[in-house]
Formats: C-alpha cells, structure tokens, sequence
C-alpha cells in the first residue's frame, strides 16, 4: 500500500472519529449527551437534549468531517501520485471513524450527517439532490431516521448519475449498508410505532 494513502486513511479516520457531539455537550454544556436520549453522538440526539443551535452546530461539524477528507485528499492526491480511488477509501475512513470513533471508546453517530458531507463533496448538485429526497421522506414520514435511509439508498441507486465510477458505487453500497445497520434499533422502532417523530416539520 502506497504510504500516503495510508496516511490519509489514518488522517480521515482520526478526524471523522472526532465526537462533536460530546465536545459541544461537555465543553459548552457540562453536560454528556450519550447519558441522555438514545444515548447517540449525533446531531438528532443533540438538538433534542442541548437545543436546536448545539444540534445544527453538531450537525454541520458533522457533515464537513467527510468533505474536509475527501477535499484533502484531492489536494495531496496529484502531489503523492495517489490513485483517484484514494478519495472514496478517505471517505469510507471518515464514516467508520464516525460511527466508531477511537476517542469515544468506539460509540459514536450513526453516518448520517457524514454521508450528507460525502454526498457534498461529490458535487453540490449531489448534495442538493440528496438533501431533497431526505427533507421529503422527511417531511412525510416525520422519521429522521427513515429520512437518513433512503437518502442513502437514494445515494446507491442514482450513484451513475452521479459520476461515482464502479469503484465509487461500491463504496456507496458500504455506506449505505453501515448506515442501515447502524440505524437496525430506529427500524425496529418504525415497525412497532415507537420512533420519536420530528414536531418542527
């Protein structure tokens, strides 16, 4: 493996490991938000415990993780001779870094607001598609996380229109699949009507 890459991949996953969430709580707050709601180091779990500003700032934190990662690796990818599938192995870094941070003993977010960030660094015309799709399931089903789901999914399927090339598709499919899974406990939640609804929308 070319040691830059490898470098990058150590450096995405280190910043997407990053718990904004529990830094916001702690440091602004005193307060540590996996002790209270579901317990996640996301921008949901935040808003709902600490505010609608704590919870857009976490959020917003949260989606740069992925679009600082890629944009950096675009920078040093023509200095270090770096292959083009070096910016989505940075983005996948990132998310697993996101979901299981080191320095949050491996509990962190659940990639929703990152695969926003991976989406934005693709293009804004990607973002801006995928931003529709999740404020509209959104806005119907009242689920953010079902919202998050099939805006990734969406991400898979329109994955072509979007330019990704066969390497980038599979990182989008592994994306997609950590986001489900990440998300099993809110599914089984919407199957037994006990997911908390969204009241802003």
């Amino acid at each position: 493996m070319n040691i830059y890459l490898l470098i990058m991949i150590i450096f995405s996953y280190l910043y997407g490991s990053i718990p904004f969430a529990l830094v916001i709580g702690k440091l602004f707050y005193g307060v540590d938000v996996r002790e209270y709601g579901s317990g996640n180091l996301g921008g949901t779990n935040t808003g709902r415990i600490l505010g609608k500003k704590a919870g857009l700032t976490c959020i917003i934190l949260d989606i740069l993780k992925c679009f600082v990662c890629v944009a950096v690796t675009k920078l040093v990818t023509p200095v270090f001779h770096l292959a083009n599938y070096a910016i989505y192995v940075s983005a996948v870094a990132c998310v697993i870094g996101h979901c299981y941070p080191i320095f949050a003993k491996f509990k962190g977010g659940k990639a929703a607001s990152v695969m926003f960030g991976y989406a934005f660094a693709n293009s804004f015309f990607t973002f801006a598609v995928i931003g529709i799709i999740f404020l509209v399931i959104l806005k119907i089903s009242k689920y953010v996380s079902l919202a998050s789901i099939v805006a990734v999914i969406s991400l898979v399927i329109l994955s072509p229109l979007f330019n990704y090339g066969t390497f980038g598709f599979i990182c989008n499919i592994f994306i997609a699949l950590l986001l489900i899974y990440r998300h099993r406990e809110n599914i089984k939640r919407i199957k037994d009507g006990t997911e908390r609804k969204i009241t802003w929308m």
